[in-house]
C-alpha cells in the first residue's frame, strides 16, 4: 500500500517511522519543519503539501490532536483529501467522539473516501516498539486491507463495530486512565501520611493487584510536572468527550472519579 501520514508529535511520529521502517512506500507531512527532521534521510517522501501529500495514496492516517484538527488537514484549504484516488482510506488516529467521526466518514464518502475510525492507545514508547493497541471502528473489509499496515506499530488491533465504535471504546479506555492517575495520586498521599516510602510502595504497586499504568505514572513524576505533561490537555478534552457523550445516562462511577482529578488540576491552576 502507499501510505500517507500526518501528524509527527509524540506518538505519531514512531508510529510512521513503524510504518517506514516495514517497507511501505511513504509519505509524511508536517506544519513544523522540526517535526520532519527524524524522516529527511529517508526512505519516507516529505510531501510538499496536505494536497502533495494525498495524491497517489491508498491509505492516509492522521494523528492530530482533535476533530478540529483532523478537519483541517483532510478538508481545509489545500486539504489532503480532495487529492485522494477515490476508494483509498482515511485512518483516523485521534480520539475525537463518535460524532465527529462520523461526521469526518460522511465528508469522506462525499469524496469516494472510506474512513476507519482508529484511536490508538499505549504512548510513545510502545508505538516506538509496535505495541500499541488499535481500537477500530468501520467497515471490516476495509480493516483487512489496511491490517498490514496497523500491524506495524499495533501488537493487538480490536474491531469494535461501526464508525464511532472505536472512539467509544477509546474514551472509555481514557477515563479509566485518569480514574487510575486519580485514585493512586491519592494512594501515595495516603502512603506518605503512613510513613511509607514513595519508591518501595512503588514497587509493590507495578506488580500487585493494585497495578496499573496510572499508577505507574504517578510513580514516576510529581503531581504538578503531570499536570504539566501532554496528558492534561488530552485527558481533559476526553473526559469531556465522553462527559457528553453519556448526558443524560446513569450517573457513572468512572467518570465521576475522572472528572474529579480535572477538577483538581483546573483548581490548582485558579
Amino acid at each position: 500500500m502507499r501510505v500517507g501520514f500526518v501528524g509527527l508529535g509524540d506518538q505519531g511520529a514512531p508510529i510512521a517511522q513503524r510504518i517506514v521502517g516495514a517497507g511501505f512506500e511513504c509519505a509524511v507531512w508536517a506544519r513544523r519543519a522540526e517535526a520532519l527532521d527524524p524522516f529527511r534521510d529517508g526512505p519516507a517522501r516529505i510531501a510538499a503539501s496536505l494536497r502533495d501529500l494525498g495524491e497517489g495514496l491508498d491509505l492516509l492516517g492522521t494523528c492530530v490532536f482533535d476533530a478540529a484538527g483532523a478537519r483541517q488537514v483532510l478538508f481545509g484549504p489545500d486539504g489532503a483529501a480532495a487529492a485522494m484516488p477515490r476508494g483509498s482510506v482515511i485512518a483516523v488516529h485521534s480520539t475525537v467522539s463518535p460524532a465527529e467521526i462520523r461526521e469526518i466518514a460522511d465528508e469522506a464518502a462525499d469524496l469516494g473516501l472510506r474512513v476507519l475510525d482508529a484511536p490508538v492507545s499505549g504512548g510513545a514508547i510502545k508505538a516506538a516498539r509496535g505495541e500499541l493497541v488499535t481500537m477500530v471502528g468501520g467497515d471490516a473489509r476495509t480493516l483487512s486491507e489496511c491490517r498490514p499496515v496497523f500491524a506495524t506499530f499495533a501488537s493487538q488491533i480490536v474491531h469494535l463495530g461501526d464508525v464511532g465504535a472505536g472512539q467509544k471504546a477509546k474514551l472509555i479506555n481514557n477515563a479509566m486512565l485518569t480514574a487510575h492517575i486519580a485514585v493512586a495520586a491519592d494512594a501515595f498521599t495516603l502512603a506518605a501520611q503512613l510513613g511509607l516510602d514513595r519508591a518501595a510502595l512503588a514497587d509493590v504497586l507495578r506488580t500487585g493487584s493494585g497495578r496499573s499504568f496510572g499508577a505507574e505514572m504517578v510513580a514516576a513524576t510529581s503531581g504538578p510536572q503531570l499536570a504539566a505533561s501532554q496528558a492534561r490537555p488530552t485527558l481533559s478534552k476526553d473526559v469531556a468527550l465522553l462527559a457528553e457523550l453519556i448526558a443524560g445516562n446513569s450517573p457513572s462511577v468512572l467518570l465521576s472519579v475522572a472528572q474529579h482529578l480535572i477538577d483538581e488540576w483546573d483548581a490548582a491552576d485558579a
